[in-house]
């Protein structure tokens, strides 16, 4: 099936509250790093796709929507070759942002080598942030970077800014599709995510798998 829906915001910037509210829509599934770590063996896939040669369909095969890493690196390559594709792109505070990942998916706590195809996979989407992963400054302007580069490509029509936080309205006007009478979704705060590596006990796959 087609992507509906390419997401373009980074990791942290409410992904897995966004891929549970797109379910929720009927914008389902939707392919977010944690799918990767049930499916591990497409992360040969992804590794491909670094080295040039994506194949996008195979790749998004199961799925109508996509957010998080590692499509969110790909948001380009994935909305040119999804043409009738809405784009998303989450935002937040870039230091906030950038606080969040120091206590989440890129501590200092967890940096450690990983190797063999899991290695390959994490080297084929982090880019210019892999050897800058705790420098501010670098950061902060690599996410404002990002969210310039997105709003310089994509035509205003096909593009929806969505900040942390904001709820249903925009969202569904954008899709094109009632309100849900329930709550956004809130999911995978900094808090939940350390309690799932304390839970983990020390098992890098289950540590990594939601950005």
């Amino acid at each position: 099936m087609a992507l509906k829906i390419v997401g373009s915001g980074l990791g942290r910037t409410g992904t897995k509250s966004m891929q549970t509210a797109l379910n929720t829509l009927g914008f389902g599934p939707c392919h977010h790093m944690i799918e990767v770590f049930k499916h591990p063996d497409s992360m040969a896939l992804w590794v491909e796709a670094g080295r040039g040669r994506p194949d996008w369909d195979l790749i998004f095969k199961d799925y109508r929507s996509m957010v998080d890493y590692p499509g969110a690196h790909y948001w380009r390559e994935i909305a040119a070759h999804y043409p009738d594709a809405k784009v998303l792109h989450t935002v937040r505070d870039p230091d906030k942002w950038f606080d969040s990942t120091q206590a989440t998916i890129f501590s200092p706590e967890r940096d450690r080598p990983v190797e063999g195809l899991q290695g390959e996979f994490f080297a084929s989407f982090m880019g210019p942030m892999r050897e800058h992963l705790h420098d501010r400054a670098f950061m902060t302007e690599h996410f404002r970077r990002h969210t310039d580069e997105v709003l310089a490509t994509i035509a205003p029509e096909r593009l929806l800014v969505f900040e942390v936080g904001e709820g249903w309205d925009r969202l569904c006007a954008f899709l094109g599709v009632p309100v849900p009478d329930a709550p956004y979704p809130s999911e995978n705060s900094s808090a939940e995510f350390r309690a799932r590596i304390a839970a983990s006990q020390g098992d890098p796959t289950r540590m990594a798998a939601q950005p």
